[in-house]
């Protein structure tokens, strides 16, 4: 694995865990709010797809090693198409999304304004920033937190606090080409389910959904279901 810098339209240092070795083909994976690419759960997501594919793991804006202030998916569009851009220039034949979270909304927004993008993985995407379920009181948020606290990544976050406009997710859904599969547990007390399906059931493109019914949140959905979690999104990116 390779750290490497990438500069955004926006001037802003965006750092990537590089998985080379020499694939013509590419997973962009896009974690979500206060997850980095140097958390356990990343670092584990990044080398099952290592597997089969080179990968770029990014710390967006305001998270990790990363510049800037995290905006809520205001801005981090720029993120993202700075490492597409930096896939682009590296000859890879093949560039796939993986977003978690806000990430996964992120990564359908996306190729929603882009046509280059071959295929889409969307785990626990929101329909609506301000929608966004978010009961951190239930156990199966809080016990969650306090399995994967890394004090070094919570110390990382930097929110920007200015209230920006933001793209909702289920107003561009039609937008989306790509195919894209779709994933949500329906335990997940952060970003509820029923989010993901209205985006699955609205996407016009080649579809899947995947509803884990013990599923808690995005890439808890990985931890708990890690063979049959990996075995899906290989097979979705081999079809």
């Amino acid at each position: 694995m390779e750290e490497v810098k990438i500069i955004t339209n926006d001037n802003i240092s965006i750092a990537v865990n590089g998985y080379f070795s020499s694939k013509e083909e590419v997973v962009i994976v896009a974690p979500g709010w206060c997850m980095t690419k140097d958390s356990a759960a990343f670092r584990q997501i990044s080398e099952m797809f290592a597997g089969e594919y080179d990968v770029l793991t990014l710390d967006f804006r305001g998270h990790g090693k990363s510049g800037g202030f995290f905006t809520f998916t205001s801005k981090e569009l720029f993120d993202l198409d700075a490492v597409v851009k930096y896939a682009n220039e590296h000859g890879y034949k093949k560039i796939y999304l993986a977003g978690f979270s806000l990430g996964g909304g992120l990564v359908l927004i996306y190729a929603a304004q882009n046509d280059n993008i071959d295929k889409i993985i969307a785990v626990s995407p929101y329909t609506d920033f301000n929608k966004i379920e978010n009961h951190m009181w239930k156990k199966e948020a809080w016990a969650e937190t306090f399995r994967k606290f890394e004090l070094m990544r919570f110390l990382s976050i930097r929110p920007d606090i200015i209230p920006q406009k933001k793209i909702r997710p289920v107003d561009i859904i039609k937008k989306v080409k790509s195919p894209t599969l779709f994933v949500a547990g329906k335990k997940d007390p952060t970003v509820y389910s029923w989010h993901t399906e209205e985006l699955y059931k609205k996407a016009e493109c080649k579809k899947e959904y995947k509803l884990y019914e013990n599923g808690i949140h995005a890439e808890d959905i990985f931890l708990y279901f890690k063979d049959d979690f990996s075995e899906m999104c290989l097979n979705w990116l081999k079809g």
